[in-house]
């Protein structure tokens, strides 16, 4: 199978195991073991036919841009699931600035009722992690910066002055620096690996 056909299978299996069409993240925690070690499976497949096998070397630009993360084992995606106040998360996005070395993560957060919606985000920056033969290849190393809580509209009014209303500094492990491989990369498709194992699955977004 070429690595478009099984891209796609891997995208069909996630959309199938949806439940609710809000564009929220799929997690593992909402997964049996069977459709877990599935999907597992079908990305690690995908991660052996990978177009660009070192992308910080050879296609950096390919990461320019907003993508939707579609699936995630990552125990800060699989937090936002048990949001305070009810509040539910909806789309997941990370917005990548391949010249200035920055991101950011941005989380779509609505009260079921509908009458207060908001966002937390995350910015940080990056640099290629040099291998051992001096280059850079598909590890980059990344540095979380501030953390930012927003509401930005209640009963459908906007709220500038509580968005964001609170401004703290962003967690970074202690005594490593968080890594991410890109383990697989294309002009639409992304697969990550976080140095703590976590997975990352996003799609380029059409915004």
């Amino acid at each position: 199978m070429n690595h478009q056909l099984l891209k796609q299978k891997l995208q069909a299996t996630i959309k199938n195991v949806e439940t609710i069409n809000d564009g929220s993240p799929l997690t593992n925690l909402k997964l049996d073991k069977t459709l877990e070690k599935e999907i597992e499976q079908l990305t690690t497949d995908l991660e052996s036919l990978n177009p660009h096998p070192q992308p910080l070397l050879n296609s950096p630009n390919l990461l320019e841009g907003t993508w939707q993360l579609l699936y995630s084992t990552a125990r800060e995606i699989r937090s936002l699931d048990s949001l305070p106040l009810g509040f539910k998360v909806g789309k997941v996005y990370q917005v990548i600035n391949v010249a200035d070395k920055t991101f950011f993560n941005i989380a779509e957060v609505q009260h079921p009722l509908k009458l207060i919606s908001g966002y937390v985000k995350v910015t940080a920056s990056f640099e290629p992690a040099i291998n051992t033969s001096g280059l850079a290849d598909k590890r980059i190393n990344v540095y979380f910066d501030k953390r930012y809580l927003a509401i930005d509209k209640i009963v459908g009014i906007e709220t500038p002055k509580l968005n964001p209303f609170k401004v703290v500094k962003a967690n970074n492990p202690q005594g490593r620096v968080a890594t991410l491989d890109v383990t697989y990369l294309d002009e639409n498709f992304r697969i990550g690996r976080g140095g703590d194992e976590s997975l990352f699955i996003l799609n380029k977004a059409n915004v």
